[in-house]
């Protein structure tokens, strides 16, 4: 069975609901016996159009997570259900960066002082600070990071052009 498109599978859609609004006019008009012929006609509809529907919805190329099933059967709107989540991914990914910052600022950190107490190291622990993305020492982030440490620190000092470079 070739997948059903989206557009084919609205159009299904669509027209069960249509068959289910006129199923309830119907109904809210009912007289007896003159309306079950035009009742009968109707149901019959509807049955068919939901019997096309569960025999080509397996086709269709999209899932639905069961979160937004339950969400949307317990009469809440899947709208707040997509905000949540939005918001919660970015709560979760501010926490992450924030490791990941303290992580960055830990190795330089812990470089600096493998640098001052094993000088013969320098070499291998600046290549590795650099290959874990790093500041090296020189770069222009370097030195304007450190002119922003100098004048937080309350030293104004300026980077000299040459530093820049």
């Amino acid at each position: 069975m070739a997948p059903l498109s989206i557009d084919a599978a609205e159009r299904q859609l669509q027209t069960t609901i249509q068959a289910l609004y006129t199923l309830l006019v119907q109904l809210h008009s009912f007289r007896g016996p003159e309306t079950s012929a035009a009742l009968h006609t109707t149901l019959t509809s509807l049955l068919a159009n939901l019997s096309a529907l569960l025999t080509t919805s397996p086709s269709l190329a999209v899932s639905v997570p069961r979160e937004i099933i339950a969400y949307v059967e317990d009469g809440r709107n899947p709208d707040i259900y997509t905000r949540e989540f939005v918001e919660l991914v970015q709560r979760q990914n501010q926490y992450v960066k924030g490791k990941a910052e303290a992580f960055a600022s830990f190795r330089d950190v812990l470089a600096e002082e493998i640098k001052s107490a094993l000088p013969g190291l320098k070499a291998d622990v600046e290549r590795v600070v650099r290959e874990t993305g790093g500041r090296e020492e020189g770069s222009q982030e370097a030195v304007i990071a450190a002119a922003a440490a100098a004048a937080a620190a309350g030293e104004a000092t300026l980077p000299r052009m040459n530093d820049l470079r």
